[in-house]
């Protein structure tokens, strides 16, 4: 067991890997393929599409093949994408491995954080997150390297990542049988496979909680994503930051996600996965608030706060998937979990994205502020309707 914790400790690195390059490259890809800035948010739908798309199937893919498995195929998938994507000559050939590395994306998340939420308690499921929070802090570094100067290439920064990503793949590969073995003690889940198989995707959309679930983890994503995507735009734009310094802003941020779920880990021991949903909210909401203050560069700052708020909310609403809505149905809710909230979260940075661009990129503060008081009020909706839901079944 320790030994597998340690391996899916390092893949959860590979998962956060690839989220913030696209982002942090933008500035300077834009320009070389001569598109509008704006373009970035159809590309990234594309992604979204299809690692939302993977989602909502993976519960089946995982019942199916096993996690391990699951987890070794999507590794190899990101890391043709971004091969794929270092050597592409325009937007669209770039468009067409996005794809493949949303179908690898999609599966991998899915699959390791139900396996999470199901045989480890919350703390892993916090410093876990935070092992992705270290992926996707390191790749903008590694970009940021790449960067600089005249004869910098974001290309290069996309191969080293993809190498890392098949390294990681061949650690799974040698515990391959560990990944079994755990599974393997399912029986009570494994012995209700026919039950899982006749109930239907709207059947699990009306279970009572399961939508406005799914939307408070869009709305999360939203922000996410919006910051991913837009933060190193938002830097130039505004700030004039040069694009290896915005990249490392991004950094920043996401060292925040990470600093925010290693300390979740020790808080999640003696708190409840509700206060800690509560808490990173209202945590993020301040961060926000001091981008939003008229203060120059120093707002900058904010990036930092508003990610340790972000890190304990993604971990903390799947690991208690189970608790909320039952272990039977675990994978399925989750997979929708990750395929709603992608969906809302693409969505939402596609049309900021466009109104950005079109307006100013001022707005982005402000923005975020709205999202972030809708997730509060959504989230303390679940709360209530699990609450009422528990008191029925006393």
């Amino acid at each position: 067991m320790v030994t597998l914790l340690v391996v899916i400790y390092i893949v959860f690195i590979s998962l956060g890997l690839p989220d913030s390059l696209f982002g942090v490259v933008w500035p300077v890809l834009h320009k070389e393929f001569g598109i509008a800035e704006s373009f970035a948010s159809v590309y990234t739908i594309v992604t979204g599409i299809c690692t939302g798309f993977v989602s909502l199937i993976a519960g089946r893919l995982i019942r199916r093949f096993g996690t391990g498995k699951v987890t070794i195929v999507s590794i190899i998938l990101t890391a043709i994408g971004l091969l794929g994507m270092s050597f592409s000559p325009n937007i669209y050939v770039m468009m067409v491995f996005s794809i493949i590395l949303g179908y690898g994306a999609g599966a991998i998340d899915t699959g390791l954080n139900n396996f999470v939420s199901l045989h480890f308690k919350a703390q892993h499921m916090n410093w876990l997150h935070c092992f992705w929070g270290i992926g996707i802090t390191i790749s903008p570094i590694i970009m940021s390297l790449f960067l600089k100067g005249e004869n910098g290439s974001w290309r290069n920064g996309y191969q080293v990542i993809a190498l890392i990503q098949l390294g990681i793949a061949l650690i799974v590969l040698f515990t391959l049988k560990k990944w079994k073995l755990i599974e393997g003690d399912r029986s009570k889940i494994d012995d209700q496979e026919e039950k899982h198989k006749s109930l239907k995707p709207l059947e699990i959309i009306k279970i009572r909680g399961v939508a406005p679930s799914i939307l408070s983890l869009g709305l999360y994503c939203s922000m996410e994503f919006l910051i991913g995507s837009w933060g190193a735009s938002y830097l130039v734009n505004i700030f004039y930051l040069p694009p290896d310094v915005a990249a490392k802003w991004i950094s920043i941020y996401f060292l925040g996600i990470t600093i925010g779920r290693f300390i979740s880990g020790f808080i999640s021991i003696k708190v409840s996965d509700t206060w800690m949903i509560r808490g990173g909210i209202i945590a993020s909401l301040m961060g926000i608030i001091f981008m939003a203050l008229p203060i120059g560069k120093i707002s900058i700052i904010g990036f930092l706060l508003v990610g340790m708020g972000f890190g304990p909310i993604f971990p903390s609403v799947l690991h208690s998937v189970p608790y909320r809505f039952g272990a039977e149905y675990s994978a399925d809710i989750t997979g929708y979990h990750m395929g709603g909230a992608y969906g809302i979260g693409f969505l939402t940075q596609l049309l900021f994205g466009y109104i950005a661009t079109a307006i100013t990129f001022k707005i982005t503060p402000f923005v975020l502020l709205g999202l972030c008081v809708c997730l509060l009020l959504c989230s303390e909706c679940v709360v209530k309707i699990i609450n009422k839901n528990k008191e029925v079944l006393k």
